[in-house]
């Protein structure tokens, strides 16, 4: 009887691909954005902006403070109601440089969180496809500013292979 069974080989049948490796991994947050060239350069813009808005609302100030001192060294010799014109004036100035100053603040802060959001969504659609490819249950992230995973075993981290991807589509998309 044991001689009319079919042949099998001797080695263990091959495991499927999500049954011999983890199926949750985690991400170095701090890693990746320090890293990903698409993140750097998104900050760089946004720091140039920000320091052409701080030089641009420095400079109002400025001319609004020369205004004013000017006014203050001639007020003596004005008339009553030239000087409550001028004065009324500069008040009006002062809040229009306030609420620009306002605006501009919000304008960028808006502008920057509107930059972070699309760095925010090319990672995680890179690593929803990346997550389904290697056959991930879960995918975790880690950074030190916000430590929901306290321990991973380096084996787990993916991180080299999610930046370089990460990365190549970025090199792909300058192009």
């Amino acid at each position: 009887m044991a001689c009319n069974k079919p042949k099998t080989d001797d080695k263990p049948a091959a495991a499927a691909p999500s049954e011999n490796k983890e199926t949750i991994v985690f991400i170095n947050q701090d890693t990746l954005l320090s890293k990903y060239e698409y993140a750097k350069d998104v900050t760089k813009v946004m720091q140039d902006k920000g320091k052409a808005a701080q030089s641009d609302l420095a400079s109002k100030g400025q001319a609004f403070q020369r205004e004013y001192a000017d006014y203050q060294k001639n007020a003596t010799t004005m008339p009553a109601d030239q000087r409550q014109t001028t004065e009324q004036r500069l008040q009006r100035e002062q809040q229009d440089l306030q609420s620009y100053q306002q605006n501009a603040n919000a304008q960028f802060q808006n502008e920057q969180a509107s930059e972070a959001n699309k760095v925010v969504d090319k990672i995680d659609a890179l690593v929803k496809s990346y997550a389904k490819e290697k056959g991930y249950k879960l995918v975790l992230s880690y950074s030190k500013a916000n430590p929901t995973v306290m321990y991973g075993d380096p084996a787990l981290d993916v991180t080299a292979d999610v930046l370089k991807r990460l990365n190549d589509a970025y090199t792909k998309d300058k192009k």
